[in-house]
Order: structure tokens, then C-alpha cells, then sequence
């Protein structure tokens, strides 16, 4: 089949290559003309960044040489984090998965019970992991209880977003040649819905829970129990080689987290 010409084809002159560069160059100018406009009215300056990195070195010279008797401490609240952080995956996702499945809109024929659980769900994900932390810690008082019960509701917000999306990507014939067949919506959810999400479902789980074991070091340090309290407190009095190791203890256990959980997203998908 001959091609059409450049006069027969209506799609040329939106592909003809000055259009595409008159496009490319006006998002160019545009992008720029709101960077510039934006470092004006935020005072970005960056010969003030230039000169605030000739201070690291002042920096470094305060959180060297490492304070290794807080390692003893420092792994005690690293356990309590990370305890924090699987109670808190391990319960919103078990809560996820009825309230992922009210806010697909394939599964859920209901309008008013649909659109109410995605408003709650988006309403919660856009309180931040920290502001949570603040208002369980008031309610709860200092300690582990409002970390989890804030990390719970974060991660809850996150999921309920990741899991009721891929809900409604699925293939619905086989749900609806099982409900033909006589099966009632939980045998349908059971064997049409769950054998198409469980891999996502199971990748999404564990890339909460690495979320969670980061923000639990954050939401510390506002009282929400963990290695981020203990940070906190340590760099309260200054004592910046400590405050070092713990960095370091960190960065080593998150890094070695996201090592394992990224093979076992590998063997699943």
C-alpha cells in the first residue's frame, strides 16, 4: 500500500519537524521563564549556595571521628524502628484489601460508597508522614504507640492509591463468567480478582514497608519513638560524632532493605 503524500495526509502538517520544534522550544522557554520567576520570589541565590558548600568542610570536622559508643543504643531503637515499621505495613495491608477493593470503580457498583472511600483515602495521603506523627504524639503521648498508629495511616493512604488502581486494570471477563456461573462476589474476588494482583500487590506491600522504615527514622524525631528519637536527642547536645554513626547505622540497614526487598520484587514479577 502506497504511502500518502504530504498533501493527502491530514496528520503532516502536526508532524511536520518546525512544529515539533516550535513545541520543544516553547515548553523550553516556558519551564525557564517559571524557573527564574520562582528562584525570584524564593531568593534562591546560588552564590549563596556555592559559598555554603565551602563550609563543609567545618561540617565534617564536627561529625569526625565516629562516637562508637552510641552503637549500642543505636541498634536497640534501630530494632524498635523496624518493628515499627512491620506492624505498621503488616496491618494496613490487611486493612488495604477490602478498602482497595470500595475504591475500584469495577469491583465497587455502589457511587456513594465508592466515591467516599477514595475522598478518605486521598484526604489521608495528603497529610505527611511527620504531621501525622505530631498529632498521634499528642494524643498518645512521646513513644512507639503513635509512630505506628501515624505510619499505619500513612502507609493505608499509599496502598489504598497503588492496589485500587491495579483493581481496576484487571481483566473482568473471568469475574464475570464466574458470577454467570452462580459464584457470589467473594468467590469471584477470590479466584477472578486476586490471581491477577497478587504479584503487584505483593511488590506494592514491600515497597511500603520500605517507605515505612524511612519515615519511622523522620516521624522520630518529634517523639514517635525509634532511631530518629534517639538522633534527635543526640544532636540536641551536640554530640555530632554520634550523630554521625547513626547516619551511617541508617544508611546501611535501609540500603541492605531495599537490596532485599528488590530481589524479592524480582522473584515475584
Amino acid at each position: 500500500m502506497n504511502k500518502p503524500t504530504m498533501n493527502e495526509d491530514k496528520y503532516a502538517p502536526l508532524l511536520s519537524p518546525w512544529r515539533v520544534k516550535a513545541k520543544i522550544s516553547l515548553i523550553f522557554f516556558v519551564i525557564l521563564f517559571f524557573l527564574i520567576y520562582s528562584s525570584e520570589q524564593t531568593g534562591v541565590n546560588f552564590a549563596d549556595l556555592i559559598w555554603g558548600l565551602s563550609n563543609m568542610g567545618q561540617i565534617f570536622d564536627k561529625l569526625f571521628p565516629l562516637n562508637f559508643d552510641v552503637l549500642g543504643p543505636a541498634f536497640d531503637r534501630l530494632f524498635e524502628t523496624l518493628h515499627m515499621a512491620i506492624i505498621a505495613s503488616t496491618f494496613s495491608t490487611l486493612i488495604v484489601i477490602p478498602v482497595s477493593l470500595l475504591a475500584a470503580h469495577n469491583i465497587t457498583s455502589n457511587w456513594l460508597v465508592y466515591n467516599t472511600t477514595r475522598l478518605t483515602m486521598n484526604v489521608l495521603r495528603t497529610i505527611p508522614d511527620v504531621v501525622l506523627a505530631v498529632i498521634f504524639v499528642g494524643i498518645f503521648g512521646t513513644g512507639v504507640f503513635g509512630g505506628i498508629v501515624a505510619l499505619f495511616i500513612f502507609s493505608l493512604g499509599i496502598l489504598a492509591k497503588l492496589i485500587s488502581e491495579t483493581i481496576e486494570s484487571i481483566d473482568m471477563q473471568p469475574v464475570e463468567a464466574m458470577r454467570a456461573s452462580g459464584a457470589n462476589t467473594i468467590q469471584a474476588i477470590a479466584y477472578g480478582v486476586a490471581p491477577q494482583i497478587m504479584p503487584q500487590f505483593t511488590s506494592f506491600s514491600l515497597y511500603v514497608f520500605e517507605i515505612n522504615v524511612r519515615a519511622s527514622v523522620v516521624i522520630g524525631l518529634v517523639g514517635a519513638g525509634g532511631i530518629g528519637q534517639l538522633l534527635m536527642n543526640q544532636f540536641s547536645f551536640n554530640n555530632y560524632g554520634a550523630v554521625m554513626t547513626i547516619i551511617i547505622v541508617i544508611f546501611a540497614v535501609v540500603i541492605l532493605i531495599e537490596y532485599i526487598s528488590g530481589k524479592i520484587r524480582e522473584a515475584i514479577l
